[in-house]
């Protein structure tokens, strides 16, 4: 099965002492880029994650996104700076002092200075932490492949349809090639009538000018060429795996061949068909962009 480079995934993990939230989402990208946003208490985590990431995923933007909420009873406490607020309370009646005035400042207003009061994190459980993490992030992540495969079944059955359409064209080309020789021929005969008034012609000659004529359009060689490459790109289709970068070089050598045909083509319904064949290689060439 192919997936496609973009994709969304989710995760919530509950428990009795925390809530753990994942979001993950990658646009394409020629290598894999993984950025992760997460709070500063977990920053412990960030190369394990990545570590698990690159075993998953080869190719992508990947944003991963996690929250964390520590609901045990001890997740925060106060703390009082007592040393700090009696210097404060000091500084305070020195200055009433000095400027002669009643001291009416209460325990309230001291409380309000700078760190006499903070309130602080308590130290999680590693251990436990990373486990809940890692059980989070392996479940946005199967999320996250699952809406990539989705969207890579897709991907795969509108190229299908495609190269079904290339393939018809390619029969089209075929068919119309002997077409063209025998209309070049009818075409040199009438003019050799015109010219000589005779009808009596030198067959050896036209037949000379038919085959240098016939080899100078011919396609045989781009038509064998562009079908190899339909099924081959049909196969890695169906194979499935992290075939992006080689299905992108499959669809410049088709591209190439429909360039080929089009410069030879000395017809306008063999040029149609050439233009048909660019126009349907290039959208492939954007959706096979998006596979991983």
């Amino acid at each position: 099965m192919i997936k496609s480079m973009t994709g969304f995934g989710r995760s919530e993990y509950l428990s009795e002492t925390s809530r753990i939230t994942v979001e993950m989402k990658a646009v394409n990208h020629r290598y894999l880029d993984i950025s992760v946003k997460m709070p500063r208490k977990l920053f412990f985590l960030e190369m394990e994650i990545r570590n698990y990431l690159k075993k998953r995923i080869s190719r992508g933007k990947v944003d991963i996104y996690l929250s964390y909420e520590d609901l045990s009873e001890e997740a925060s406490r106060v703390k009082l700076n007592q040393g700090l607020a009696s210097g404060y309370y000091e500084a305070i009646c020195q200055l009433a002092s000095k400027l002669n005035i009643q001291d009416t400042v209460t325990a309230f207003q001291i409380s309000r200075f700078p760190d006499v009061i903070t309130v602080e994190d308590s130290s999680p459980d590693q251990d436990q932490v990373a486990k809940e993490v890692m059980e989070a992030v392996g479940r946005a992540c199967d999320d996250f492949i699952a809406s990539r495969s989705r969207e890579g079944d897709n991907l795969r059955k509108d190229i299908l349809s495609k190269l079904d359409v290339m393939y018809d064209n390619v029969s089209l080309v075929e068919a119309r090639y002997p077409e063209m020789v025998a209309d070049y021929r009818s075409r040199i005969e009438e003019k050799v009538k015109t010219i000589l008034e005779d009808t009596t012609i030198d067959e050896n000659r036209v037949a000379t000018e038919i085959v240098l004529y016939a080899d100078k359009i011919s396609v045989d060689e781009e038509t064998v060429r562009l079908r190899s490459h339909i099924e081959a790109m049909k196969e890695e289709l169906e194979k499935g795996g992290n075939v992006g970068r080689k299905l992108d070089f499959i669809a410049q050598e088709m591209n190439r061949e429909a360039n080929t045909i089009l410069s030879k083509a000395n017809d306008i319904k063999i040029s149609g068909h050439a233009i048909a064949f660019k126009t349907d290689i290039e959208k492939i060439r954007e959706q096979v962009q998006n596979i991983e």
